[in-house]
C-alpha cells in the first residue's frame, strides 16, 4: 500500500468511526503531513482520493470539509469486496458460507458468464449478517479456468484478496444491474425478511484487466435495510459544447 493510500484509508476510518463528523474541518495539510510523517504532496493525493469518493469537499479558504457519510449505504459504482465495505459499515457483521461447490453451470449461468461448453464454475453462496439479522444473500459464480481453487476459509474471509494476492489476477471493472424482484423460497429460507415479499437484486458482471468476464454475482438484499447510493463529481473541461 502506498503512503497516500494509507493516509486516505486512515482518515476514511476516522470519518466512519465518527472521530471526524459531518461538517468538521480536517486538520491542515501541514498538520496532516506532520501527523503522518510525510510530505504535503502525499497528503494532497490522499485528500484528492477522499474527495473523489465523496468523503470530503475541499472548500477554498476553509479547508477539507467532511461530508455526510451514513452507514448502511452501499455504493452503486466502485468495485469493492464486502470485507472492504465492512470497514466502513462499522457494525457487527458476519459472513456464513452456505454453499461452496464446483460443477457444471446451469444454462442461465453459462449464458451470463459466456462460458465455453465443458467449463465448470465455482458456486459460492454466502449470507451477510448485520446486527444479528441475515439481510444479504450473495451468490457468486467464478470461471474455474481462471479460479482453479477456492476453500471455505477463503470465502469466509475475502475472495478478492485471494484472487489478487495469491492468483495475481487484476480485477478491473464491472457492469451492474439493479432490479427488484419477488423473494424466492431460498431468500425466505436464508434471509430474515421480516414479512417483506420482495428483495433488491444487484447483478454484477466482473471483468479482469484484459476485459475477460470471470465472475457473475447476484447480491440479494432485504428491501428496508439499505439505500444504494452513488457519488458523482462533475469533471470540468472534458466535454466542450
Amino acid at each position: 500500500m502506498k503512503k497516500y493510500q494509507f493516509v486516505s484509508q486512515t482518515l476514511s476510518e476516522h470519518i466512519a468511526s465518527g472521530r471526524y463528523k459531518s461538517g468538521d474541518i480536517l486538520p491542515s495539510e501541514n498538520d496532516l503531513a506532520e501527523q503522518f510523517s510525510t510530505s504535503r504532496e502525499t497528503i494532497r493525493k490522499a485528500l484528492q482520493e477522499l474527495a473523489q469518493t465523496g468523503k470530503i469537499q475541499k472548500v477554498k479558504g476553509k479547508g477539507s470539509v467532511v461530508l455526510d457519510v451514513e452507514r448502511f449505504n452501499f455504493p452503486v459504482s466502485g468495485l469493492v469486496s464486502f470485507q472492504e465495505l465492512q470497514q466502513s459499515l462499522g457494525e457487527d457483521v458476519r459472513t456464513k458460507v452456505v454453499e461452496l461447490s464446483l460443477g457444471a453451470p446451469t444454462p442461465s449461468i453459462q449464458k451470463e458468464l459466456k462460458l465455453p461448453k465443458g467449463e465448470d464454475v465455482w458456486k459460492v453462496c454466502r449470507t451477510r449478517q448485520i446486527q444479528g439479522e441475515c439481510i444479504i444473500l450473495d451468490k457468486d459464480y467464478f470461471r474455474s479456468s481462471l479460479v482453479p481453487k477456492l476453500t471455505k476459509e477463503i470465502c469466509e474471509s475475502s475472495i478478492y484478496q485471494y484472487l489478487e494476492k495469491e492468483l495475481d489476477l487484476t480485477i478491473s471493472f464491472a457492469k451492474k444491474i439493479i432490479i427488484v424482484e419477488e423473494a424466492t423460497d431460498e431468500d425466505r429460507e436464508l434471509l430474515d425478511l421480516k414479512g417483506f415479499t420482495h428483495v433488491v437484486v444487484v447483478q454484477n458482471f466482473v471483468h479482469l484487466e484484459d476485459a475477460t468476464l470471470f465472475q457473475y454475482t447476484e447480491s440479494r438484499h432485504r428491501l428496508d435495510k439499505f439505500r444504494f447510493v452513488d457519488f458523482a463529481r462533475r469533471q470540468h473541461g472534458i466535454i466542450k459544447p
